[in-house]
């Protein structure tokens, strides 16, 4: 079954719900036209039945059927019946059967028993009360699939004292020939009005979506070449805004990362073009001619120096692409950060005396963290210091309490970092300007990128300030890991 679109789904529903609407509103009214209709025939009927009252109770019993035979030919479309105290009827409308009548009296309340003395108790049941607070009881049926109305109602013959049963009735066809034609024109104005409800829904239903089409629209024309769309948060409806304004963030955070990447496969080819011609260059040198044992070797050597050097660019971006994709930490601990210092400045001790360059580690601290990543993060953070630190400067680590954090800063001496390259050293094969490069060494510039992914993963963050002669990493440690 195919699915439907959500504005054939909200016209649905809203000409469901105005069907229902319009269905329950005509039953109000039908009803309340018919209860109307009830009432006046049984206003009319409580007439009629005090009239029949008063003939009765004006002359002897043997005279009620000429003066109620008189009284019916003022009277057309008037029913009436009255009984006996034995069943026998004094008088019947001629031409009508009112054995239904009659049975439909006896199912209900209008049956009045006689008591012990020949009273005659009724029950009143929708009845109309007359002006002199008499009143009979209302009943219904069927004859012929005609609709009549009627009253009952006992009294005593005032010349015997004896019970008499009165009956009046009369037909609904006026009110039922209108019932009828209303009922047909209710029904097609319901239908009519669903059918407009229907097409008015999916008017505004329509109109209401098209801030999505426009949407859809805009999102087809986003591409690996054009992130740069963006969805109109301004020409949305509020309820849209939030939605609009998600996926402008998420097109963002998207062209970012193309960026990044483009940036990424450029400088990753550019990084490993250098080693790899070295190693072709060398190696075609090499094959050129026949050379002694000493010339391959020294050859072999060079040529492993620019291997490790592309297997530690190898392993730096693995290993950088496992801390941005949102790892688990491998293990948790408590940490004293001053003693992970000290043993880096162990590791590093004979590196700075060579270059004479003093190490001062200030305060200590404890984290929750991974020892080897903390250690790591350190290490880049104090070999990068041993490359740009001038003879005869200072390093200086010093780990201070920031309130909810540890603060763990590294700085040295030398010359600054340019604040047109600070927004973008933690970036991937970034090594500054060119006055802070060493032709010694090393490094492949993913150093600062690794030492930003461990933070993150600590759910800590790194900062850097370079004027006047020094160079500061701060590093930003949760006393508690989540």
């Amino acid at each position: 079954m195919p699915r439907l679109s959500l504005t054939a789904r909200l016209t649905a529903l809203f000409s469901l719900t105005s069907a229902c609407v319009l269905l329950g509103l005509g039953w109000l009214i039908f009803w309340a036209m018919d209860r109307h209709f009830a009432d006046q025939d049984y206003a009319l009927l409580g007439d009629n039945l005090r009239m029949v009252e008063r003939i009765v109770a004006t002359g002897p019993s043997d005279g009620i059927a000429a003066r109620l035979a008189d009284a019916q030919k003022h009277h057309g479309g008037l029913l009436i019946h009255v009984q006996g105290k034995r069943g026998e009827p004094l008088f019947a409308s001629p031409g009508f059967d009112f054995g239904a009548a009659l049975e439909a009296a006896a199912r209900t309340d209008a049956g009045a028993r006689l008591d012990a003395d020949g009273a005659a108790g009724a029950n009143a049941a929708d009845g109309a009360d007359g002006a002199d607070g008499s009143q009979g009881n209302g009943l219904e049926w069927r004859q012929n699939g005609q609709l009549y109305r009627g009253m009952v109602r006992t009294v005593r013959d005032p010349g015997t004292g004896e019970p008499l049963r009165m009956l009046v009735g009369m037909d609904t066809e006026i009110h039922d020939h209108f019932i009828h034609a209303f009922r047909q024109s209710l029904v097609f104005y319901i239908a009519l009005a669903a059918l407009a409800s229907g097409v008015l829904g999916w008017w505004a239903a329509r109109r209401g979506l098209s801030p999505l089409r426009t949407m859809a629209s805009r999102a087809q024309t986003v591409t690996g070449s054009k992130l740069y769309e963006r969805m109109p948060v301004e020409a949305v409806p509020v309820e849209m805004a939030d939605l609009a304004a998600n996926l402008n963030a998420m097109l963002a955070r998207l062209q970012d990362d193309f960026r990044r990447l483009s940036e990424f496969s450029s400088d990753l080819a550019h990084e490993l073009r250098t080693p790899i011609t070295n190693l072709m260059t060398q190696t075609q040198v090499a094959l050129s001619q026949p050379r002694d044992a000493g010339n391959y070797r020294d050859i072999l050597a060079s040529n492993a120096e620019e291997l490790q050097r592309l297997a530690r660019m190898v392993s730096d971006m693995l290993y950088l692409a496992k801390m941005e994709h949102g790892l688990d930490l491998p293990n948790t601990e408590a940490i004293r950060i001053a003693a992970e210092v000290r043993a880096l400045f162990d590791f590093y001790e004979a590196l700075a005396e060579d270059k004479a360059v003093r190490l001062d580690l200030r305060g200590d601290g404890r984290i929750q963290g991974d020892r080897l990543m903390l250690r790591r993060a350190l290490s880049n953070l104090i070999s990068n210091a041993l490359r740009y630190t001038p003879p005869g400067g200072t390093i200086v680590v010093e780990v201070a309490d920031a309130g909810e954090h540890v603060e763990v800063a590294v700085e040295n001496d030398g010359a600054g970092i340019d604040p047109s390259l600070l927004p973008s050293i933690f970036d991937r094969f970034s090594r500054g300007d060119k006055s802070r490069t060493r032709p010694e060494s090393d490094s492949v510039g993913l150093g600062l990128s690794i030492t930003r992914a461990i933070m993150l993963a600590h759910g800590g963050d790194i900062a850097v300030r370079s004027e006047r002669g020094k160079t500061r990493f701060a590093l930003r440690f949760p006393k508690r890991m989540e």
